[in-house]
Parts: structure tokens; sequence; C-alpha cells
């Protein structure tokens, strides 16, 4: 039996403006074991991203807000440690791919200090000299030549900064990883080489990673489980053959894969979802999808729909019986 390193409970997180409360995240569940990756598809404003630094208890200060809930790492409840305590876990035991290299990097300094500060930071048995070997060591790892240690961020393409970040993310050898749609600012043919070498790295280093998508190919790909994401909630979960095989889907899922172009048929245009993601200041009652969902009956205006679960396959619509 796969060993827990991540456990969500019953989370909750909004964003209080003096304008509106928006409720991000809507008593989300999730569970992560060691070594295993978990993909978190769904549409832009699905709640992915906030789920991303409410783990890494980066929301923004004094708006972003964890109402409810418990985020569960290793021994650490993550939702109740002070930030000088989660300093000495971020960077080291987890850490985070943001979704554009272009602005996570600091421009003033140069890559090999960026990566030194990380390893200075969580090794201080280490000696300057060590450290020093280390990001050499850290940047072949990611297919950079060492001896560009001393360059700024300016002086790299968009796919090498890419690797930069993810050589920062692997500095301490985190047990885990979260990648915020690290290829989306990336050409196919640099993604393809991006996603490659984070896969590599994350056998190399048996981390458990969370990609935080909305591409299903790289889902296909990559990971080992996929949770489906909308309006907050996770709305269909299962192993990646359960998502891609099974039978039964949730309308949302049944939605994505028919808005991916199909190579062996002859069409004009592409078949999206029709409607958009519900105002998340103003949440509809009964089923979020509801507004949106070819299938929608009279309970699922009314009724929040219950988890039904198959085998580890989970999915929370009106549609399939309760157990």
């Amino acid at each position: 039996m796969s060993e827990k390193l991540l456990e969500i409970k019953d989370l909750h997180v909004v964003y209080e403006t003096d304008e509106a409360t928006v409720y991000a995240v809507n008593g989300l569940d999730l569970v992560v074991n060691k070594g295993e990756t978990l993909g978190l598809v769904g549409e832009t404003g699905a709640g992915k991203t906030t789920t991303a630094l409410s783990i890494m208890k980066l929301l923004p200060d004094r708006i972003g807000l964890i109402k409810n809930g418990r985020i569960q790492f290793e021994e650490h409840d993550i939702t109740k440690l002070s930030e000088a305590d989660m300093r000495l876990v971020r960077g080291n035991s987890m850490s985070m791919i943001f979704q554009d290299p272009m602005t996570s990097l600091n421009p003033v300094l140069t890559i090999g200090y960026q990566i030194y500060e990380v390893l200075e930071l969580h090794n201080n048995k280490m000696s300057k000299a060590q450290i020093s070997a280390k990001v050499d060591e850290i940047l072949k790892l990611v297919g950079l030549p060492p001896e560009r240690k001393n360059e700024y961020p300016h002086q790299f393409s968009g796919g090498m900064k890419q690797r930069v970040v993810i050589a920062i993310a692997l500095a301490c050898e985190p047990k885990l990883l979260l990648a915020d749609e690290p290829t989306t600012a990336l050409d196919v043919t640099i993604q393809a080489q991006v996603l490659e070498l984070m896969k590599g790295l994350k056998d190399k280093f048996n981390m458990a990673m969370i990609l935080i998508t909305h591409d299903l190919g790289v889902v296909a790909q990559t990971c080992d489980k996929v949770a489906i994401m909308y309006a907050g909630e996770i709305i269909e979960l299962g192993s990646v053959k359960d998502i891609f095989e099974s039978a039964d889907h949730h309308p949302y899922t049944v939605g994505l894969f028919g808005s991916i172009p199909d190579m062996t048929k002859k069409t004009r245009r592409l078949n999206p979802i029709e409607g958009l993601m519900p105002d998340p200041t103003n949440l509809p009652k009964g089923c979020v999808f509801h507004a949106r969902c070819p299938k929608c009956m009279e309970i699922c205006k009314t009724k929040k729909p219950q988890s039904v679960t198959k085998n580890d396959h989970m999915i929370r619509c009106h549609l399939f019986k309760y157990a």
C-alpha cells in the first residue's frame, strides 16, 4: 500500500477584498502518495493555482484566506505552521515551479547565485565550495552548462529559463514538487523536452508531483492519477486509465475530451463546452456545472451532488447512483 505524503481535507479558500469575496476553493479533498504524479486539470479559474498556493502557504497576504480544512504534509499541518516554520519546509521538502519562467527569476541576480541561495538557506552544514560544486551539478542535471552560472536571466531563452526554475525547485531534492503549468509559455518542441526532463528527475529523486495543466495530452504522458477541477471543487478523480478509458464520466470531463481535436476526423470547428465558468463571487446553488451541463436535471439546480466512488474512481454527479 502506498504511503501518504500529502492529504488535503475539506479545504475552503477565499479571496476577500473590499468589493467582493471570491470563493476560489470549496471543500477540496485530495491525497498524494510518495512518488506519485497527480494531474490537476480544469479551465482557467477552476482553483488549481489557488490549491497549489495554499499547499505552499503563499496566498496573497490579508486577501487570500484558508477558511476551513486541513493540509497535512508528512507530520506538518500546513494551515497551522508559522511563516518562520513554513520557510524551513518551503523550498526544502516541497517546492513549486511557477507558471511563467520569465517572471519567476530575479533579473538582477545571476542564475548561479539564485540556485546557491536556496542551497545555502537549507544546507547550513555545507561549505561555500561544496554549495558551489552542487550548483554546477544541478545545472548539469537540467541540461545547462555550469560555465553559464554567472550569467543573468535575460541572457537565456524561454526554455532555458524554465530549466533554471526547475533547477532551483529541485536544488534540495524535495519530496513534493508542485508544477503550475510549467510548459505553457514554451513552444511544442521545448515543451516535450521540459516534460521529459521533469519526468526523469522525478524518477531519479522519487518525488511526488502535482502537475497543474489544462492539457490532457500532457496528463496522459506524465500522470498516475487525475483530478478534474471545476469552480473550486474536484468533480472527478481517478487513475489515468479511469479518466481516459472508463465508460462513466462527469459531463464536464466528457466536454473536455470533446473539445480536443481528433486527427482521424475532418471537421470545420472544435466542440467547446458552451457557456462560461460561474462567477466565483456568486456560485450557483446545487451542482456548480448545471448551467452548462447538457444532461442537467431539476435536482441539479437545487441539490449539491454527493461523490460516487467505484474502484477508486470518484464522480460527483447526480447522474450516478449513490452507494
